[in-house]
């Protein structure tokens, strides 16, 4: 009786590696995986930036925020380029803070603004792009410690504002 024939696994082409493509991800590493992606991350203009951090901090002291600090995360951290940090004494001051400033980043031509935790909680997240806004009640603040992970590697405090004296 005659063997069956199976076909043999081709091999693979010079360069192509062979996996599902999370596990080649993880071959590539992380800076080829970032420049593989095919999503070219386009940074703001730094008066851009400037202008929009001014438009939050403005926004967040009209809104009587206490305690304002922007820290500068530019090559410290992917997901943004600067952070600002505030503290609200009560949910629904935090709530309207995180409301007006949502409406004033899309007057600004914002247009992805996304916002977590607004619905009444300790701490909102407002994603605005190369800027990221929390707001927290002071006892979270000091629970979660952001001026804190941040600062120690961080060679400077952008902007502190006068309430936080």
């Amino acid at each position: 009786m005659p063997r069956k024939k199976t076909a043999k696994p081709a091999l693979p082409e010079a360069g192509v590696v062979p996996g599902s493509p999370r596990k080649k991800t993880i071959i590539a590493g992380p800076k080829k995986a970032a420049a593989r992606s095919g999503v070219p991350k386009v940074k703001a203009e730094p008066s851009e930036l400037d202008r929009l951090q001014t438009l939050i901090v403005g926004s967040l002291e009209d809104d009587k925020a206490e305690n304002v600090i922007t820290m500068d995360l530019a090559g410290k951290a992917m997901f943004c380029d600067r952070m600002v940090i505030a503290s609200g004494l009560a949910d629904r001051q935090i709530s309207a803070m995180a409301t007006h400033l949502t409406e004033k980043l899309h007057e600004a031509g914002q247009k992805r603004v996304q916002v977590e935790g607004a619905s009444g909680s300790d701490w909102v997240l407002i994603d605005a792009g190369d800027i990221v806004v929390h707001l927290f009640k002071p006892e979270a603040r000091t629970m979660y410690a952001l001026e804190k992970m941040w600062g120690e590697d961080l060679d400077e405090v952008v902007y502190t504002s006068p309430s936080a004296e």
